[in-house]
C-alpha cells in the first residue's frame, strides 16, 4: 500500500525551490500561482470537507481539478482566459511533482492531459491619439499627485512598460544624457533598456526635482512614499479618464489600463512603419510572432492595404511608364 504523500510539504517545495530558487520567477508569477492555489483550497475545503493542511497529494486528481475549473467558470463567472491561467499554474505544480513523486506518474499525467479551452480572441484594444492627448491633459499639474500622474501616464504610453515594470521603477532606473532611456527588469527576469523621447526627458527631470517622499527610491510613489499598488494605479487612471471623457467623449466607453497604454504604444510604432522585430524587442516579447496581434487590430492599415488592390470589376491593363521629362519636373 502506498504511503500518502504530504501535499503541504510538496507545495511548499514547489514555491520555494522551483519557482523562487530555480526559476527565479517574478513576484507577479508567484502571486498569480499563489492566488490559484488559495482559490483551489477554498474549493476543496467545501468539496472534501477537509482543511488544506490535511490534504494528501493523492486526493488532488484530475476530476477534482476539472470540477474546480468548472466552478470558476460557472460559479465565479471568470473568463475562459482566466480559467486557462489557473490551469497553467496547476500544470506547473504537477510537472514539478513528476520529479518529486514519480510513483504517482499516472495521476500526474491525467492532470497534465487536461486541455486548455479555446476562446474567441478579440482585437487588441488601444487608444487613439486624441484620447491619449485628453488623458495626458486631465491631471491637475498644480498638485504633487497631478504632476506624478501626468509623468506616469506619459512614460507608460511612450515606453509601453508593463504595470509591474512601471510601479517597480526606481529613480536610478532613468538614465539621462545621450541615448536617454529607462532600464527595467522585465518578465522572465530579463533586463532591457527602452529609449525615451526628449519631451519626456524634460518632464521626468522636472519630476525628479520634486520633494521626495518615503526613502526617495521609488520613481512614482504613493502619498506615503511607497510603491503604487495595482489598485492605486487603476484608481488614478479611472479618475483621469473620467475627467478626460468630458472633452473626449469616446473615452466614456473605454477602460483605460496600463496594458491598454502598452498596446497603444505598439500600435503607434506599427502604424509608423517600425518593423515587428523591433517592436518585439521594445515590448520585451520572447517571440516576434507575439506582435502579430497588432497587425490584426488596426483598421486603418487594412484600409491602406485595400486601397492598393484593384476592384473586382477592373479591367487588367498593360504597364506604361510615365514620361521621363514629366517625372523629372514632378521630382523638383
Amino acid at each position: 500500500m502506498n504511503t500518502p504523500t504530504s501535499l503541504p510539504a510538496l507545495l511548499e517545495s514547489f514555491f520555494t525551490q522551483r519557482l523562487m530558487q530555480q526559476r527565479q520567477a517574478s513576484p507577479h508569477t508567484i502571486s498569480s500561482y499563489r492566488d490559484t492555489f488559495r482559490q483551489f483550497f477554498k474549493f476543496t475545503e467545501q468539496r472534501l470537507h477537509k482543511a488544506p493542511s490535511s490534504l494528501t497529494f493523492q486526493e488532488i486528481n484530475a476530476p477534482l481539478i476539472m470540477a474546480f475549473l468548472e466552478h470558476l467558470e460557472k460559479g465565479k463567472g471568470v473568463s475562459t482566459r482566466s480559467r486557462n491561467l489557473r490551469l497553467t499554474a496547476m500544470r506547473s505544480f504537477f510537472r514539478f511533482a513528476a520529479y518529486e513523486v514519480p510513483a504517482h506518474s499516472a495521476q500526474i499525467q491525467r492532470v497534465l492531459a487536461i486541455p486548455s479551452k479555446r476562446f474567441t480572441r478579440t482585437l487588441v484594444p488601444f487608444l487613439t491619439r486624441a484620447e491619449v492627448d485628453g488623458l495626458l491633459a486631465a491631471p491637475d499639474q498644480t498638485t504633487w499627485s497631478g504632476r506624478r500622474d501626468h509623468a506616469f501616464i506619459l512614460l507608460a504610453v511612450q515606453t509601453g512598460l508593463r504595470l509591474s515594470e512601471m510601479t517597480g521603477l526606481k529613480r536610478e532606473d532613468i538614465i539621462f544624457g545621450a541615448g536617454a532611456h529607462v532600464r527595467v527588469i522585465g518578465k522572465g527576469r530579463k533586463e532591457r533598456c527602452t529609449p525615451i523621447a526628449r519631451s519626456i526627458v524634460a518632464v521626468l527631470k522636472a519630476w525628479l526635482r520634486e520633494r521626495q517622499r518615503g526613502d526617495g527610491h521609488v520613481l512614482f510613489p504613493n502619498a506615503q512614499g511607497e510603491r503604487l499598488s495595482v489598485h492605486g494605479v487603476q484608481y488614478l487612471l479611472n479618475k483621469h479618464r473620467a475627467v478626460a471623457s468630458v472633452a473626449c467623449p469616446s473615452l466614456q466607453q473605454k477602460r483605460v489600463t496600463v496594458h491598454r497604454l502598452r498596446h497603444t504604444m505598439a500600435m503607434d510604432l506599427l502604424e509608423n512603419g517600425v518593423d515587428r522585430s523591433v517592436i518585439a524587442l521594445w515590448l520585451g516579447h520572447e517571440r516576434v510572432e507575439t506582435t502579430q496581434i497588432y497587425l490584426e487590430a488596426t483598421l486603418a492599415m487594412k484600409e491602406k492595404a485595400l486601397a492598393r488592390t484593384s476592384p473586382p470589376d477592373a479591367k487588367p491593363g498593360r504597364y506604361k511608364p510615365g514620361d521621363r521629362l514629366l517625372a523629372f519636373l514632378n521630382s523638383l
